[in-house]
């Protein structure tokens, strides 16, 4: 943000603002959260194992432990990994539909306002309303996509949310790539499926904490060039004139999601490692072995193959595309930023990047890149998929 928005000679020092995010922002919203999880009736305590007899007579060992904590810092820093196995879906870690929709605003909560932080610090609110209002009206696409179909209760579903909270949380945390479940996506419509893959893809929707934002402001100036050439203007984004550094910087951190999700899909069928786990023939084993990979690279970590990814193939390259994925994105924008601190800003009125008309190009930029890129491998598996499911009467 600073590449953009500082008038100063660098872009500040990394362990401060770590420290200052960590202690200012991060640990007091965690603690206000975990008091309000105690009180909707998460587990808090620093023992282990409790036994309990049950209604019946019987002896019960049951988990607890700072559950509440934990879930806390899950969530607001979409992390997604949960104290028990079933993460979410688990009633002491999400006990009641109060607590699920409160955990759904904790995971919204700071990718949504990093979009409003970023015009604050600009000192031009107006331009943070294509991201913020591109980031929403995909996410709205994506949870109309996912409720299409019936949202009743299916296999994997937990009773206490139903059909409805299960797919707007599974829409969710593939949005902000918190990657925390409250149900069996074995159990979604394909097309519930086919919404979590849009939200990983495009990985603005609003996206990761900080991440989110630094994709969106990656697509605006994708679409500055774009409109750039189609009006033969020089493209220019908040004064500063956009070079072919610069384009090829976002481009080649645009490229680097695809790849890293397609390359290893080919390779998990070409070396045998999907049929090796049963799963290597049909679009629903496809979109498995798909969604694992595109889990990985968005750093969602939710998971489709369960137990059956537990191989050495599928561990070492999920391991190296969750780095490559959460590394050499910020590295290339990085360098983007760093060209642009010191780029001198036009006082001329150029591109209106704070219109509607912006907003739209924006938008269908970001699904018209997406599609282009994803089409045929979403096709083989969640849309067919789809169909055969219709087809056959489900």
């Amino acid at each position: 943000v600073r590449g953009f928005v500082s008038r100063s000679q660098n872009m500040g020092n990394f362990y401060t603002d770590f420290v200052r995010s960590l202690t200012r922002l991060f640990l007091p919203l965690c603690f206000v959260a975990a008091l309000i999880f105690v009180g909707l009736g998460v587990p808090q305590t620093i023992g282990g194992y409790q036994t309990v007899t049950t209604v019946e007579g019987a002896t019960q060992t049951i988990l607890v432990g700072p559950v509440a904590s934990l879930v806390s810092i899950m969530q607001i820093g979409t992390n997604g990994g949960g104290y028990y196995g079933a993460n979410s879906a688990y009633p002491f870690q999400n006990p009641s539909p109060a607590s699920d929709i409160f955990q759904i605003l904790l995971m919204l909560l700071i990718p949504t306002s990093l979009c409003f932080v970023f015009g604050q610090l600009l000192g031009k609110r107006r331009e943070a309303r294509p991201i913020i209002i591109g980031a929403y009206s995909l996410f709205a696409l994506d949870l109309l996509l996912a409720f299409i179909p019936s949202y009743g209760l299916g296999r994997g579903i937990e009773v206490r949310f139903g059909g409805f909270f299960s797919t707007f949380w599974t829409v969710v945390t593939t949005a902000v790539t918190t990657g925390s479940v409250n149900a069996n996506l074995a159990g979604m419509n394909p097309l519930v499926i086919l919404s979590a893959f849009m939200g990983m893809l495009i990985q603005s929707t609003p996206g990761g904490k900080g991440v989110g934002l630094m994709y969106m402001v990656m697509y605006v100036v994708i679409t500055v060039f774009i409109v750039g050439l189609m009006s033969g203007r020089t493209p220019e984004y908040l004064g500063m004139k956009i070079s072919a550094r610069d384009v090829k910087l976002v481009m080649i951190t645009f490229l680097v999601h695809p790849v890293i999700i397609l390359v290893p899909t080919v390779l998990a069928y070409a070396t045998g490692a999907a049929s090796a786990i049963g799963v290597s023939t049909g679009s629903t084993g496809f979109t498995q072995i798909f969604y694992e990979f595109t889990s990985a690279a968005a750093n969602n970590g939710s998971d489709f193959l369960g137990a059956a990814g537990n191989t050495p193939f599928f561990n070492v390259s999920t391991g190296l595309v969750m780095f490559i994925g959460r590394f050499a994105p910020i590295g290339f924008l990085l360098a983007l930023a760093g060209s642009m601190i010191n780029r001198k800003r036009s006082t001329e009125i150029g591109l209106r990047t704070d219109s509607i008309t912006f907003t739209i190009v924006l938008v269908g930029s970001i699904l018209l890149l997406v599609v282009l890129t994803f089409f045929p491998f979403l096709a083989l598996g969640p849309i067919l998929q789809f169909f055969q499911k219709r087809v056959n009467g489900f």
